[in-house]
């Protein structure tokens, strides 16, 4: 396994900012992590703050330190066939203490998805395919834990405090 830049993005990724970015922030988040919950009301600030800027999240969950973050993940993407990705990801990172199958199906309702339509989505695990993606293109690139973040295709070194600087460096730069 080497270390390697992520896949590039395209239309099955989620999206957030620009449509013409100059500068590209790849998320690999996890959404029972805490750590993913506490950056992502800084990673939102910085979307305000440069128009330049695009967001994409890929999955990586890990349902060992996390209990059902897999099929948060995979309740994230049922969400994202009505367009309604970014909903559940902010609902997944602020509720990421349970992710029991009555608490998504809880959610779905909150996301307007019917709830016999997320049961039988997540026991046939229909949107397993592309959280599976996710987790190999960020395992082919070096993703260890939760948040990694890519400038660019650069890992970001050190903690993802460090957005609030390579941020602005990199938009600069571009």
């Amino acid at each position: 396994m080497t270390d390697s830049a992520p896949s590039p993005v395209d239309a099955r990724n989620h999206i957030l900012g620009a449509e013409q970015p100059k500068v590209t922030l790849i998320e690999f988040g996890d959404f029972g992590c805490p750590h993913c919950f506490a950056s992502w009301r800084p990673v939102q600030s910085l979307l305000e703050r440069y128009d330049t800027l695009r967001l994409v999240w890929r999955h990586f969950p890990d349902p060992d330190l996390h209990p059902g973050a897999d099929h948060a993940a995979e309740l994230s993407e049922l969400a994202a066939v009505s367009g309604k990705f970014w909903q559940a990801h902010s609902l997944l990172l602020a509720g990421r203490e349970s992710f029991s199958l009555e608490g998504l199906i809880s959610l779905g309702r909150r996301l307007e998805i019917d709830p016999d339509t997320v049961e039988s989505a997540l026991d046939d695990h229909s949107f397993k395919q592309p959280v599976a993606e996710d987790v190999a293109d960020g395992t082919k690139a070096g993703v260890h834990g939760t948040p990694t973040f890519f400038i660019d295709g650069e890992r970001l070194a050190g903690h993802w405090r460090g957005l609030a600087q390579a941020i602005p460096s990199a938009i600069e730069r571009a």
